[in-house]
């Protein structure tokens, strides 16, 4: 009886793990294949903005290939200023907040974030140059919906 009862409790452990495993891959799995766009909202790795402009094949691969890297750029610039951020939330936290300090690291976060938007300014007028003028209009209107759309529901490069 005793060992019935060990294989059932070994049998259900085995099974908890499996599943959770399984969770945590497949939830990796599914996070793994998103960009955070520049306006803060998800969009699946290999879809891109640009695409709803009805480019040529040179001005597609043109813009996709400098998207690439910028995305890269732009991430390395949230990840520093949410680590910044964080700090900030910890001298908050302190018993006797060092106000010159808090001072301090929120000019650095507004740095931070002018240097990030004149990247993100610097790349819409870099792929403006690609594109002719009508290409050039519908592409800001595209950035422009999904700037005043915080969720992104409007910008077709969000659709599934």
């Amino acid at each position: 009886m005793k060992t019935k009862w060990l294989k059932f409790v070994l049998a259900l452990s085995l099974v908890l793990n499996i599943s959770f495993l399984a969770a945590a891959g497949y939830t990796y799995y599914e996070n793994s294949g998103d960009w955070l766009s520049p306006f803060g909202f998800k969009i699946k790795k290999g879809r891109f903005l640009f695409e709803q402009l009805s480019l040529k094949p040179g001005q597609f691969e043109a813009m996709r290939a400098r998207a690439v890297p910028f995305r890269a750029e732009i991430d390395k610039k949230r990840n520093a200023i949410l680590k910044k951020r964080e700090e900030l939330f910890n001298l908050l936290r302190a018993d006797n907040p060092d106000r010159k300090a808090i001072d301090a690291r929120i000019s650095e976060i507004n740095g931070m974030q002018a240097d990030m938007q004149r990247a993100i300014v610097a790349h819409i007028l870099d792929m403006k140059t690609i594109l002719d003028k009508d290409q050039g209009k519908k592409f800001l209107d595209l950035i422009e919906n999904a700037m005043k759309d915080g969720k992104g529901e409007r910008c077709p490069a969000t659709a599934r």
